[in-house]
């Protein structure tokens, strides 16, 4: 994925980042410790890459994951994901994640099901644990079997996972509480 341009941006979970090309948004970046950290993650992710003002329709994607990260919901699905160098099965993992509406969860075991690929759960962990855009794919929304919270490579590992989850008012798939 060719990004051109990245900025950062501040949210309730930290300053994140996003990076943006010619065929859309290349990778967003959760916040490291701190903005010098999230910074030289984005430019080592985006080696070509400026920082810089992003594109109308990349701040708008700012906002919505902003506004998201506020816990006022919001939809990502109409962002545009740059995913030309995404394999095939990762992509398949992506899409089918983004359907997972703010609130509520799958387990890997359900998206492998769902992908007609049963027994792939540790598959789609892998994918998941890839995933270029965290936020617009939520893979947060993402838990092991039985409701457990699974694993999560993001920093700050499940208490970032807990955390977002806690923003959105969390569901297990079966309609119950996480927190």
């Amino acid at each position: 994925m060719t990004a051109t341009g990245f900025t950062l941006f501040e949210t309730a979970i930290g300053r994140c980042g996003i990076a943006w090309g010619a065929h859309g948004i290349s990778g967003v970046q959760l916040p490291q410790a701190d903005e010098a950290e999230t910074r030289a993650r984005m430019l080592q992710r985006f080696p070509a890459a400026g920082e810089g003002m992003p594109p109308p329709e990349v701040r708008q994607a700012v906002e919505r994951i902003v506004a998201l990260l506020r816990g006022e919901g919001g939809d990502l699905a109409s962002v545009v994901l740059d995913m030309e160098d995404v394999p095939a099965f990762h992509r398949r993992v992506y899409e089918l994640a983004r359907t997972i509406p703010p609130g509520m969860t799958l387990s890997y075991g359900d998206i492998a099901t769902r992908l007609g690929a049963p027994g792939a759960a540790r598959a789609v962990g892998q994918a998941l644990g890839r995933n270029p855009f965290p936020i617009v794919v939520p893979c947060h929304r993402v838990l092991a079997a039985g409701g457990k919270i699974g694993g999560f490579s993001g920093q700050g590992g499940v208490t970032t996972k807990r955390r977002m989850l806690a923003i959105e008012g969390a569901m297990s798939n079966d309609g119950a509480e996480l927190f």
